[in-house]
C-alpha cells in the first residue's frame, strides 16, 4: 500500500518545490527538495495532532477566556511559517548539508566524526536509548540557551516578542522574533552536530521535543502531579515560567521539556500557580501587532539595548 506521507511529499515537491527551485536557478537542491517536502508534511500533521490534542484541553479547563482572541490569530502565523516552512528547512536540508560537509572535513583529516555510540560503545545496537539520550542532551543545551536568553540584555531584548503575548496558548511555543530563531536554530543544530545526532533522527527529534514544548504553552489547567511535574513539564509549570513578576521575584522555569535541569540548577518552582502573563516593560507592538509589527518593534528593542538606551 502507498504510503501518503510519500505520496504527498511527491506532489509537493512536483508542483511547487521544483517548478520554484527552477525559476531561481537553484535546481542542485532538487535531490534534497523531496526530503524537505516530507518533513514539511510531517510538520503539517504535527500541528494537526497539537491542534486535536491541545485544543481540547483548553476548552476543558481554561486558565482564562478573552472575549477577543485577535492576538492568538498571529500566533498561528508564527506556527505555519515555523513547522511547515522554515523548521523542515532547517531540520532536513540544511542539517544534512550541514553534517555531510563536517563529516567529510573530519574524515579527510583522519578524525572519527562524533557520535554517541563512540562514546559510549554499549549504545551500539540500542536505538531508541541513543535516541532518548539524544532528546536529552539536547534538551539540556536548550534549558541553557533559554536562560542565557533572559540574562543578556541584548538577547532578551529579542526574546522578549514570546514572553509579551497576554494570550499565551499553545499556538504561542513557535511565537519568536526571527533573530531568536536563527540563534536557537544555531545554537540546537551546534549540539546536535557535535554529539553526531543521524541526520534522519534529527528531524523527528526536533518535531517530538516542539510537541511537548506546544503542550507545555497551552491556556489549560493541567499539572501532573507532584511526581509527574518532576518528570515532564507540564502547563502549569511553564505557565510560571511566563508570569508576570511580582516584586522581589525571580524569574524561574526555564526547561523546555524536562523540569531536570531546573530542579539541578536551582531555578525550578512548583508553588506558583496560574499566574498571568506577558511582559509589560516592552511596547504595546510586541503584545497586539501584527506579525510585520511584532518583529519590527522586537528589532527596536535590540537597537536600543546595543546602543545603551532602556
Amino acid at each position: 500500500m502507498p504510503d501518503p506521507f510519500d505520496i504527498a511529499a511527491g506532489w509537493l515537491q512536483e508542483h511547487a518545490l521544483i517548478p520554484l527551485l527552477y525559476s531561481l536557478g537553484l535546481m542542485q537542491w532538487e535531490e534534497l527538495s523531496y526530503g524537505w517536502a516530507l518533513f514539511a508534511i510531517y510538520g503539517a500533521c504535527q500541528v494537526a495532532i497539537t491542534f486535536a490534542v491541545c485544543l481540547p484541553l483548553e476548552r476543558w479547563r481554561p486558565v482564562e477566556r478573552w472575549p477577543d482572541s485577535r492576538a492568538v490569530v498571529v500566533d498561528v502565523l508564527y506556527t505555519i511559517i515555523a513547522r511547515v516552512g522554515v523548521l523542515p528547512l532547517f531540520t532536513f536540508v540544511l542539517f544534512y548539508r550541514a553534517q555531510v560537509a563536517l563529516n567529510g572535513f573530519l574524515t579527510d583529516h583522519g578524525w572519527v566524526p562524533p557520535t554517541l555510540e563512540r562514546f559510549a560503545p554499549s549504545l551500539t545496537g540500542q536505538p531508541v536509548l541513543t535516541f532518548l539520550l539524544y532528546a536529552i542532551i539536547l534538551d539540556c543545551a536548550d534549558y541553557w540557551r533559554h536562560r542565557l536568553s533572559h540574562r543578556f540584555g541584548w538577547w532578551w531584548a529579542l526574546h522578549s516578542l514570546h514572553h509579551a503575548q497576554r494570550q499565551m496558548t499553545f499556538w504561542s511555543d513557535d511565537r519568536n522574533h526571527v533573530l531568536d530563531d536563527m540563534i536557537g536554530a544555531l545554537w540546537f543544530g551546534a549540539i546536535a552536530l557535535a554529539i553526531g545526532v543521524p541526520p534522519l533522527q534529527f528531524p523527528v527529534l526536533v518535531l517530538l521535543l516542539r510537541f511537548l514544548e506546544s503542550l507545555s504553552h497551552a491556556n489549560a489547567r493541567v499539572a501532573f502531579g507532584r511526581l509527574g511535574e518532576r518528570l515532564l513539564i507540564s502547563p502549569r509549570f511553564h505557565r510560571a515560567h511566563h508570569g508576570l513578576l511580582a516584586a522581589g521575584q525571580r524569574s524561574c522555569n526555564y526547561g523546555a521539556v524536562l523540569p531536570w535541569w531546573d530542579m539541578l540548577f536551582g531555578t525550578a518552582e512548583f508553588s506558583r500557580e496560574y499566574v498571568a502573563t506577558g511582559d509589560p516593560t516592552g511596547e504595546e507592538a510586541l503584545a497586539s501587532g501584527s506579525y510585520l509589527g511584532q518583529q519590527w518593534a522586537g528589532l527596536r528593542r535590540f537597537a536600543a539595548e546595543l546602543g545603551g538606551r532602556r
